[in-house]
């Protein structure tokens, strides 16, 4: 992602499908994400949250890339990728893995196995990253998401670095679900930065004051009214209802559970320890959800 290229948009948090035996589905990953980018997606996150980036080594990660390529998916244009690690040499394994790719962009996590760490300490990381990087750091989006990392990135931190590293860090992934500080973000960076947000319910008010898009888990399920949301700024009481209910369950089991319900596939239900798949029971319940309010909104 270059900021003089125009909007971000609407980027899929793209969910990962597993044969029995736990290994990626490599062709119904191709799949959905030619179908994703058909039906409103500006472009595919690998290797995030919904699709369970951390549970996801160096070879799986070489072999979705290599399937998505051989697909012709253009990386360029619609392939962001994932780094979270602790391990300031994992991390920049995975940002060059998805150089070497070609990605639009890296969406990039704080180091997060220790809890209480200052500004300071991440700011030594960030730069350290961005420096060993070289001339290859580029399009970085700094992932805020401190209910799965505990490791919040402060309108201070994002600021600094924005400052110290002006080409390299292009944009913001607001996942805390906190408007609040989605406010003070927009406020601080709407005009130097990308702010994505990723809690659905609050899209449309951010892209009316300034965000440029989502990199959305619903996205899976709905891009074409993502679509509308982000790109019109328009409210979508539908969304907000599936999105309320969703976070009642654990986020990445529920998604899965829904695109298996939306597309008739029970492929889709199946994660990696230590994540569950949701029961019979709960599925059906969200299932029953996802008909009736999308169904209600259509009539």
């Amino acid at each position: 992602m270059n900021q003089s290229t125009g909007r971000f948009g609407l980027s899929c948090a793209l969910t990962t499908p597993y044969h029995e035996d736990g290994s990626v589905d490599l062709a119904r990953l191709t799949r959905h994400v030619a179908w994703c980018l058909a039906s409103g997606c500006d472009s595919v996150t690998l290797f995030g949250t919904t699709g369970e980036g951390p549970l996801l080594g160096h070879v799986a990660r070489e072999q979705m890339i290599g399937a998505l390529k051989g697909a012709g998916i253009d990386f360029r244009s619609h392939v962001v990728g994932g780094v979270i690690a602790a391990s300031l040499h994992d991390a920049l394994a995975q940002a060059n893995q998805l150089l070497d790719a070609d990605a639009r962009a890296l969406l990039v996590a704080p180091p997060f196995y220790f809890k209480g760490v200052s500004d300071d300490g991440l700011f030594a990381w960030f730069s350290s990253f961005i420096a060993k990087l070289g001339d290859r750091a580029r399009d970085i989006i700094l992932y805020h998401i401190p209910s799965v990392t505990a490791v919040p990135l402060s309108i201070e931190l994002i600021g600094r670095l924005k400052a110290a590293f002006p080409q390299a860090i292009t944009g913001v992934k607001d996942s805390a679900g906190d408007w609040g500080y989605s406010q003070q973000l927009l406020a601080a960076h709407r005009d130097d930065l990308a702010v994505l947000i990723g809690d659905e319910r609050v899209l449309a008010q951010a892209v009316r004051d300034g965000g440029q898009g989502a990199i959305s888990g619903m996205a899976n399920l709905v891009p074409g009214r993502l679509r509308t949301v982000v790109h019109q700024g328009r409210d979508d009481a539908a969304l907000v209802e599936l999105v309320d209910a969703v976070l009642r369950y654990p986020v990445t089991p529920a998604v899965k559970a829904l695109v298996s319900h939306a597309t008739g596939d029970s492929a889709w239900l199946t994660v990696r320890a230590p994540l569950l798949p949701m029961s019979v029971a709960d599925t059906a319940t969200l299932g029953h959800l996802f008909d009736r309010v999308f169904a209600d909104r259509a009539a």
